[in-house]
């Protein structure tokens, strides 16, 4: 959806986000005025000294009168710093708190936003959108309020003055107003292609940083330039097109204020010449000044109302997000305590995609303390029975429930609290191991990292590493291996001490050495609590209290290691015995 030009009600949602901010708000608009007012007197005591003391020889009165002006001048800049400075503080200080409620609305959404939305995009709504709403205090609404001040104060003035010269300028001015108008309108239209050109620059570079190591592995290097050129190009150009209409509209503009104050000084010349005494040499010395001040104001609202729009279109943009609720996740009202650990899948059916289901009425029970087994072929629907318990996605229809309770009762902190993953693509942060281990949880402490780490055996890996636990693993954690990654998120999981454990195909993309080291880890983190492992390695879970064995989004078998292999033509013999052919070769 494009921004409208003036958009009232968005204008108006913007505004109520100064509400905190009221006594600076109303301090900006002071100060506008007073800075209206000072800027005005200026010229009226140029005239003054003029007339009144330079044309009769007063030394006494110019003095007094340049003194004037410099005390004028000195209020002037004062109204003109604090107007500045407060508008932008202010302009700061509401983009602070729409980026943190942004942030918030975001961090609530489930995962299947995420499937869908850009992230390169979301960035650019996070970070430089918002900082663009800023501009509407500090370059739009602000500055186009004092310039329309500035500008009402002259226009009374110059009345005050000498009505003939002014109407004159008056005269001129709907010109001027007519050519802003037109260029106001198209630039409109090019900021909204420069804001779209930003955000898919930004989708396309994080999306190839983020997979540079396939874009080189599959030597895509050239297509990739090529496809970045074309996106640049298509940038470059809506930028062009701001800036063709700038060096159009600004000439046109100073030309029309040169040719004014041409006609007001050969107007206001020929009758001082003809002895006329309503004009003076004051009158044409004070509209130097009196047209740039009115003119220049008038000019450059253009671009400060682009500046607004562009605040506009970004704030509209950036609503858009926190407006989406029907992706945002909805907790219910009970606190979920520590588990005993049942877990019950009634008549689960869901898909991703309308009409296109992944689990098909998907029926099981786990018992307190039990480690289950989920295995099947990939696109069985192993991982989205994971997705669902921790209500990343949402069913179509059936009930989950542990210890008896739906957990769409449970507030979404407390039911997650009580969860633990660990998955096969393990996510670490740009941070110490310490910080990654308890995501800065302060009620996990170094001492109980350090005793966790003892108890699965991973102490000593973590002690060789330079610094520790204060070991810096960069970006995603490039500085571990994958097997290393995987025991930072055993570790992490271990100490959030968590009610059911789930361990998401955790072993099956590591060196046998890490195997070996992450099979205690996982004896020690499962033992009395109830554990779901989905496994790609059968031989993993030989030892599982129940298996469960799905394919093509429904449970075909189930029972133990030994009651499975048992069944003659069954469906985890077939793969059992395949795998174990595969592993024997």
């Amino acid at each position: 959806m494009q921004a409208k030009a003036f958009d009232t009600h968005l204008f108006k949602r913007i505004l109520k986000y100064t509400k905190p901010y009221r006594k600076r708000y109303y301090g900006v608009i002071l100060f506008a005025v007073s800075l209206s007012v000072f800027a005005a007197l200026r010229p009226y005591l140029l005239k003054q000294t003029v007339d009144a003391y330079i044309k009769p020889k007063d030394e006494h009165g110019l003095l007094f009168y340049v003194m004037m002006m410099g005390i004028v001048l000195l209020l002037e800049t004062l109204s003109q710093f604090y107007f500045v400075y407060w508008a932008n503080w202010l302009g700061q200080d509401i983009i602070k708190d729409i980026r943190t409620k942004l942030f918030k609305h975001m961090l609530s959404f489930r995962m299947k936003y995420y499937d869908t939305a850009p992230v390169g995009q979301l960035v650019t709504r996070s970070v430089s959108d918002i900082e663009q709403i800023a501009r509407i205090f500090s370059q739009g609404l602000f500055m186009i309020f004092s310039d329309l001040m500035k500008m009402a104060v002259v226009l009374l003035f110059m009345f005050f003055m000498n009505w003939r010269l002014t109407w004159i300028v008056i005269i001129a001015m709907p010109i001027l107003v007519y050519i802003t108008r037109i260029f106001q309108r198209k630039m409109q239209v090019a900021f909204e292609e420069v804001r779209t050109q930003v955000a898919n620059m930004n989708t396309f570079v994080q999306e190839r940083v983020t997979g540079m190591k396939i874009v080189q592995l599959f030597n895509r290097e050239e297509i990739e330039y090529q496809k970045f050129k074309q996106i640049n190009e298509k940038h470059n150009k809506a930028w062009i097109k701001t800036i063709f209409y700038n060096s159009i509209f600004f000439p046109v503009a100073e030309i029309i204020s040169s040719l004014t104050l041409a006609a007001v000084v050969l107007y206001g010349g020929f009758h001082i010449l003809d002895g006329d005494k309503f004009t003076t040499f004051g009158d044409l010395f004070s509209y130097t000044m009196f047209i740039t001040m009115l003119f220049n104001p008038l000019r450059q609202i253009a671009d400060k109302f682009n500046e607004m729009q562009m605040g506009m279109i970004a704030a509209n943009r950036v609503f858009d997000i926190l407006d989406t609720d029907k992706d945002v996740q909805l907790g219910g009202t009970k606190v979920a305590g520590h588990f005993k650990g049942a877990i019950r899948f009634e008549n689960v059916r869901f898909s991703y995609i309308e009409k296109e289901e992944v689990l098909k009425g998907i029926n099981f029970n786990v018992k307190p303390g039990e480690t289950v087994a989920i295995v099947g072929a990939t696109g069985a629907g192993k991982s989205t029975i994971i997705n669902l318990l921790n209500r990343f996605y949402e069913i179509d229809s059936g009930g989950i429930y542990i210890d008896e309770h739906n957990i769409n009762d449970f507030q979404m902190e407390s039911l997650r609290k009580q969860i633990a993953i660990v998955l096969q693509d393990v996510f670490l942060f740009a941070d110490t191991i310490h910080n990654n281990i308890t995501l800065n949880n302060p009620s996990i402490s170094r001492e109980d990292v350090i005793e966790a780490a003892k108890k699965i055996g991973v102490h000593k890996f973590i002690k060789s590493l330079p610094g520790g636990y204060d070991y810096d693993v960069k970006e995603r954690g490039v500085m571990l291996s994958s097997g290393q990654r995987q025991l930072i998120a055993f570790l992490r999981a271990y100490v959030s001490n968590p009610s059911i454990l789930i361990l998401d195909e955790a072993t099956s993309s590591i060196d046998t050495y890490s195997e070996e080291l992450i099979q205690k880890a996982t004896d020690r983190i499962t033992q009395n609590r109830t554990s779901i492992i989905i496994a790609h390695r059968l031989a993993t879970i030989i030892n599982a209290d129940k298996i469960i064995v799905m394919d093509k989004g429904q449970i075909v078998e189930e029972g133990t290691h030994q009651e499975l292999i048992d069944k003659s033509d069954g469906y985890y013999k077939k793969l059992y015995i395949a795998q174990f052919m595969t592993t024997t070769e």
